[in-house]
C-alpha cells in the first residue's frame, strides 16, 4: 500500500485543499489533516453546513470525531462507499493510499457539481443521460434482432451440393483434386438402378446351398421342399365326423377273413381268460 502512494498527487491535493479552504496544511500532509479541522472546513466549502460542529481540541477522541463527521459528510455529498476511508487510516497512518484515493474522488465529485478552482484535479464523473421513449418506439425496438444474435443477410446456399449427394474431401496442398461432378451419387450411398429380381426364387420355396468347388450340384428350385409340407395327396378318406373312434391293437385284434375268425373262435383252450374275438364287419 505504501508503494501505491503517489507524492505528485499529494502535492496536487495540498494545493487544491489550500485554495478552497484558504488554510495552510503544513509540511507534513498527514499531520496537517490528522485533527480533521481542515477537512471539515473543506466540506463546509463544498456543501455548506454539512459539518455543523468542528472540534478544535487537541484530544484524540475530538480529532477522531472530526474525521468521522467528515466521512459522513462525504457520503451525503454523493461519494461512493468504496471511495471512502476510515478514521484510523488517516489518524494512525494505517492506509494513506486509501485516504489519497478518497480525496481525489472528492475533488472529482466537486468538479462534477461545478466547483471552480485554480487547480485541475480529479476526474469528472460521467453524467447520467436518461432517454424516454414512447410506447410505439419501445414495441418497434422489440422486433429488431441485435448483432449479438447473428445475422442471415449474407447466408446463401452457394456451392452447396444437392441433398443426398456425397461430400468429397480434398486438400490442394496434398495434391488431392476437387470433385469433378457434384451430381453423381457415390457407391457408398448405394443405388437401385441395376436392381432386379432375376435369379430370385418364388416366395416360400427353399433356398439350396451348394458349392461348385465341392461338386455339390443345384437342386430344382421350382419344386417345393418336404419341410414346407404338401397338400397334393390330402383327402378325407377314413375320416368320420361325429362318430366314435375305435382304438384297437393288431396283436389282440387281428384282421383276417371270416373263416380265420371262425377257426380262431372254436379253439379257445389256449387263450387267456377274458379274451374275445371281434368279427370285422364290412
Amino acid at each position: 500500500l505504501a508503494q501505491k502512494y503517489d507524492p505528485q498527487k499529494e502535492a496536487e491535493l495540498r494545493t487544491w485543499i489550500e485554495s478552497v479552504t484558504g488554510k495552510q496544511i503544513g509540511p507534513d500532509f498527514q499531520k496537517g489533516l490528522k485533527d480533521g479541522v481542515i477537512l471539515c472546513e473543506l466540506m463546509n466549502k463544498l456543501q455548506p453546513n454539512s459539518v455543523r460542529k468542528i472540534n478544535r481540541s487537541a484530544q484524540n477522541w475530538h480529532q477522531l470525531e472530526n474525521l468521522s463527521n467528515f466521512i459522513k459528510a462525504m457520503a451525503s455529498y454523493g461519494m461512493n462507499p468504496v471511495d471512502l476511508f476510515e478514521a484510523n487510516d488517516l489518524f494512525e497512518s494505517g492506509n494513506l493510499t486509501q485516504v489519497q484515493v478518497s480525496l481525489l474522488a472528492l475533488a472529482g465529485m466537486a468538479k462534477t457539481k461545478g466547483l471552480q478552482s485554480g487547480v485541475d484535479i480529479g476526474v469528472k464523473y460521467s453524467e447520467k443521460q436518461q432517454r424516454n421513449f414512447d410506447e410505439a418506439k419501445m414495441k418497434a425496438g422489440q422486433c429488431v434482432i441485435g448483432l449479438q444474435m447473428g445475422t442471415n443477410k449474407c447466408a446463401s446456399q452457394s456451392g452447396m451440393t444437392a441433398y443426398g449427394t456425397r461430400r468429397h474431401l480434398y486438400d490442394p496442398k496434398n495434391q488431392i483434386l476437387p470433385p469433378m461432378d457434384h451430381s453423381t451419387i457415390s457407391l457408398q450411398m448405394g443405388t437401385n438402378k441395376c436392381a432386379s429380381q432375376v435369379g430370385m426364387t418364388a416366395p416360400g420355396t427353399r433356398r439350396h446351398i451348394y458349392d461348385a468347388k465341392m461338386g455339390t450340384e443345384k437342386c430344382d428350385n421350382s419344386s417345393m421342399s418336404l419341410q414346407m409340407g404338401s397338400n397334393q395327396g390330402a383327402n378325407q378318406s377314413g375320416q368320420v365326423f361325429g362318430l366314435g373312434r375305435q382304438i384297437y391293437d393288431p396283436k389282440y385284434c387281428p384282421q383276417g377273413s371270416q373263416g380265420e375268425v371262425a377257426n380262431a373262435a372254436a379253439d379257445q383252450s389256449g387263450d387267456p381268460p377274458g379274451y374275445h374275438y371281434y368279427r370285422e364287419e364290412e
